[in-house]
């Protein structure tokens, strides 16, 4: 068990700030933030939170540090449906109808599927069943040879843009089950793409689809200020064409 300074110490080294920079961040001394790190001083649950706030530490981990220094934990962590989550359920909710005909997905922290609009369910159609049993991986559907990945023409870039994306979010906030699916499906390899050509607004994904191929590009949408885990770990990926051959395939689709 870490005490809350060990802790606190972690995260100011994965941030590369000094204790100059977390002291002015947070408007404290940087005395304190040393003697909080070394143990001789005991924070209170308010500093615990202030310093973790300007280290931008998960809301989960936030837990994790007041529990270390004595204290109960802060932020709840409910699941993510109709009764415990009412208003959010139903915000994600209409995000993902709103961006319909294009495909659009709500995902935990680990890239599970948590909700989906019905533009996804024809890219799902040949996938194996097994990989659709909650809870559906993103990445997994995507990267497995019985999932999209036979669909995809750029899979080595795809592959590359994910990697860059989950190395970055587990430097942010570690997880052992997300670093077990980064390195199964993710490991670097010699068929990993350079540079994407200029001509691209973003990378896209292309998918080919009897004869057709299909040009999309994503953005990702969080919750501005949650307070509950759950919500602080939920992103949306909604996909819009790249160019009208694409736009047209889901917009002459039925609804």
């Amino acid at each position: 068990m870490h005490t809350v300074g060990e802790l606190l110490r972690e995260w100011r080294h994965r941030r590369r700030l000094s204790q100059l920079d977390l002291a002015i961040a947070a408007d404290v001394s940087a005395r304190h933030v040393s003697l909080v790190e070394t143990g001789k001083s005991r924070p209170s649950a308010e500093m615990i939170v202030r310093l973790a706030e300007q280290l931008d530490v998960p809301l989960r981990e936030r837990n994790r540090l007041l529990l270390a220094a004595g204290f109960a934990p802060r932020y709840a962590e409910r699941p993510l449906d109709r009764e415990a989550l009412a208003a959010a359920w139903d915000a994600i909710e209409r995000v993902l109808r709103a961006h319909e005909p294009y495909p659009a997905l709500a995902i935990d922290r680990r890239w599970n599927i948590v909700m989906s609009n019905r533009a996804l369910d024809p890219f799902l159609a040949g996938v194996a069943p097994d990989l659709l049993v909650p809870p559906v991986n993103m990445v997994r559907v995507g990267l497995d040879p019985r999932g999209l990945a036979p669909h995809i023409v750029n899979l080595a870039q795809v592959r590359a843009l994910l990697r860059t994306r989950i190395a970055r979010q587990l430097a942010t906030a570690p997880d052992p089950e997300l670093t077990a699916l980064y390195e199964e499906l993710l490991a670097p390899h010699a068929g990993d793409p350079g540079q994407p050509a200029g001509s691209e607004i973003a990378i896209p994904m292309i998918f080919r689809f009897g004869g057709r191929e299909l040009r999309l590009f994503s953005t990702t949408t969080t919750f501005g200020t949650p307070m509950d885990i759950t919500l602080d770990e939920v992103s949306i990926e909604s996909y819009y064409p790249t160019d009208a051959d694409s736009a047209a395939y889901f917009t002459a689709a039925p609804a």
